[in-house]
């Protein structure tokens, strides 16, 4: 699952977030192989009534434009429910977003850490599970995915967190190879160019 924008964009406008929900369905769909994505607008609620000015004008955006896979608006218990394969958003709550689930692995590993060896059972079980708690730590450390493709620029840009150790820089270079072994970039671009073309027929067929 993927979300935009998670900070690089801290004030969006509709045009932004449906700019976003194009360049997530063609990374969804060549990079990591979902062939029907489906994008969710995160708002307060599922109605298309619910929301601020941004989100109301985003889903009528959305809904209109036909290179979008749009399903419905997303409240925040969906974003890892699976319903969703790209979740839209503005820049400043998609950062809070993404903090807060990265503070959520951390607890959980903590808390994995100090329960499971407590007594001889807890012990014996901790050795027991160890190749799939190592498991667990690899899909919700924040360090194992490297960062995050910077879109909208002409190249592979990844950007990760200041703190970044070996592995994190490790896994952004893997990302950045992934990337270009599917030609992100010259998709969203050919995409983005054929979609222009369509939108100008409807409009001179309109006129």
């Amino acid at each position: 699952m993927i979300v935009l924008d998670v900070g690089a964009n801290v004030d969006s406008r509709p045009k932004y977030l449906e700019q976003f929900a194009l360049m997530g369905t063609i990374y969804s769909k060549y990079v990591l192989g979902n062939e029907e994505p489906q994008v969710g607008l995160l708002n307060i609620g599922e109605e298309p009534s619910k929301g601020n000015e941004l989100a109301l004008k985003t889903h009528e955006l959305l809904t209109e434009n036909p290179a979008i896979p749009f399903k419905s608006n997303a409240e925040g218990r969906d974003v890892l429910s699976g319903e969703f394969d790209v979740i839209v958003c503005d820049g400043f709550t998609g950062n809070i977003l993404l903090k807060f689930a990265e503070s959520v692995g951390a607890v959980l590993l903590q808390i994995l850490k100090e329960e499971l060896p407590r007594g001889i059972h807890g012990k014996a079980g901790a050795m027991i599970l160890k190749p799939n708690l190592k498991r667990i730590k690899q899909r919700i450390d924040h360090a194992e995915h490297g960062g995050a493709l910077l879109f909208g620029v002409a190249g592979v840009c990844i950007i990760s967190h200041g703190s970044s150790k070996a592995a994190s820089i490790f896994n952004a270079i893997r990302l950045a190879k992934e990337a270009i072994d599917n030609e992100v970039i010259q998709r969203i671009q050919s995409y983005t160019k054929e979609h222009q073309e369509l939108a100008k027929q409807a409009v001179a067929k309109e006129g």
